[in-house]
């Protein structure tokens, strides 16, 4: 029961809902009318050379975790050197769109008649100097295979998602963060990038080196060009035991602020919110240790059943009552224990453990919302008479926080915030759809009214103005990408919203 209730927003970029499929080293490309005829929407797929883009014929799906954005794109291309992304882009004169592991939520990896790279297959270590605790990579590698050349050395990634499945290169892309205690987002652990820009020629980025576009292609969602290649500061595989708290939540600012803001020993923390009321926290922290280890294992080993999670995700979701479930059954056993686990035993959680995330009829989604440790009493009051109002089928609210990031272009977190991830059910009918779009709206416009912000991997409801106003030095963005893409390759539904050159 680990993982239940622990999705967090840390945003990637997006999948299909189905595994990469192919028969053999020669991939294939499908057209709409091979995908119509086998009912198989939301198939990856990949090509071996850039040439065989264009003797394959059009038309290829591709779609997020929700299964809410299907879109077509012209041609598919799944690149396994920076050079073979320099030839796509020299034959392809269209737009060109991004994915990597895919669970972002609003169309962010594509647009339509695109080239769609699929970077999965671009997943090679580079460089790798453990003495130095650094590591170089392609992007389109996840962090769990990344896990398993580190761990032998006893290190760790020092920023990252709570789960393993996502892409290096997606976590990039949207600036993600986890629940480590004072490290904020992934851009802290990063010591340079490469990128390859829409002429096809390619920069080394960093903070000292190019470092408007360091700033802006971190979090920049694909804006600029392709980052290919970074480099990242690791950190020290620990033992750490975790440790529960209760309270009201009118009373966690206090106790973040005395046990765990700025503790040497907090290693991850997160409070859970339960619906309906949203007025109790309960506080996960795992902190450094020298007990003895109570999970010997030191990898969630992949293709686990988790069935028992999944049943029990779906009877707090769907049940009469089945949030007093939770808060009288489901939490007291499961936080029945104190484990001690090794750091990358509890960083490498399989996103499996949470079951489907999408069906024909409904999906589970993620929003997430930043706002001034100030006014974290006042954000949680106007979030709940919100949420109940239009009532939301929330699932859970996690919490979290993150020191400023003044210097990133779509900085969600311009000065010391709280953030709250919030986890929910819908059904996807255009009924449904609408309503979500209007309880979000609310949502973005209270974080707002408080100086705070949202996050952008996630549904694109946000008007154009709650855009500016959340987000103002996209205005910086788009000058930048003015100059290196002037052309406009680099798309996706995402920037086909908001993007104003």
């Amino acid at each position: 029961m680990r993982a239940l209730f622990s999705i967090h927003s840390e945003g990637t970029q997006l999948i299909d809902n189905t595994q990469l499929h192919s028969t053999s080293e020669s991939s294939h490309i499908l057209t709409r009318r091979n995908l119509l005829q086998a009912g198989m929407t939301g198939i990856a797929v990949s090509v071996l050379s850039p040439r065989s883009l264009w003797a394959a014929p059009s038309g290829v799906l591709v779609n997020d975790v929700t299964l809410l954005n299907p879109i077509w794109v012209n041609r598919l291309f799944a690149p396994r050197t920076t050079d073979e992304i320099q030839q796509a882009l020299a034959m392809w004169s269209g737009p060109v769109s991004i994915g990597g592991g895919r669970y972002s939520m609003g169309g962010q990896i594509a647009t339509e008649d695109s080239l769609h790279l699929d970077m999965r297959q671009f997943n090679q270590v580079i460089r790798y100097s453990p003495e130095n605790r650094v590591i170089r990579v392609q992007t389109g590698m996840r962090w769990r295979d990344l896990q398993s050349v580190i761990d032998p050395h006893d290190l760790s990634i020092k920023i990252m998602q709570s789960y393993a499945n996502f892409t290096v290169g997606g976590s990039l892309s949207v600036n993600a963060h986890g629940r480590y205690v004072g490290a904020g987002p992934v851009i802290n652990s990063v010591r340079s990038l490469q990128l390859v820009l829409a002429n096809g020629s390619v920069v080394e980025a960093s903070r000292t080196a190019n470092a408007d576009l360091f700033h802006a292609a971190i979090g920049g969602y694909g804006a600029l060009g392709v980052i290919t290649e970074v480099e990242l500061d690791l950190a020290s595989n620990v033992t750490m035991e975790r440790q529960i708290h209760r309270m009201s939540v009118a009373d966690y600012p206090s106790f973040f602020n005395d046990q765990v803001r700025g503790n040497e020993q907090a290693i991850l923390h997160n409070a859970d919110l339960a619906p309906p009321y949203f007025d109790q926290a309960t506080s996960v922290t795992w902190r450094a240790s020298d007990k003895e280890l109570t999970v010997a294992e030191r990898l969630v080993a992949p293709g686990q059943s988790y069935k028992f999670n999944q049943t029990l995700m779906w009877s707090v979701a769907k049940l009469p009552g089945g949030p007093l479930i939770r808060k009288d059954v489901i939490d007291p056993l499961r936080y029945l224990n104190h484990p001690v686990v090794r750091r990358n035993y509890e960083a490498s959680a399989d996103v499996a453990s949470l079951g489907p995330i999408a069906t024909r009829n409904s999906t589970y989604a993620l929003q997430e919302y930043f706002v001034p440790v100030a006014q974290f009493s006042a954000f949680v009051k106007q979030m709940a008479a919100i949420l109940q109002a239009h009532r939301v089928d929330a699932v859970n609210i996690s919490i979290r926080h993150a020191q400023g990031d003044p210097d990133s272009f779509l900085s969600w977190a311009r000065e010391e915030v709280f953030s709250f991830v919030l986890y929910y059910w819908q059904r996807v009918c255009v009924v449904d759809r609408e309503e979500v779009g209007v309880w979000t709206r609310k949502l973005i416009n209270a974080a707002l009214s408080l100086g705070g912000t949202y996050y952008l991997p996630y549904q694109l409801h946000a008007t154009q103005e709650q855009f500016s106003r959340a987000y103002p030095n996209a205005r910086h963005l788009f000058a930048l990408k003015a100059q290196v893409d002037p052309g406009k390759r680099f798309r996706n539904k995402l920037w086909d919203k908001y993007y104003t050159g």
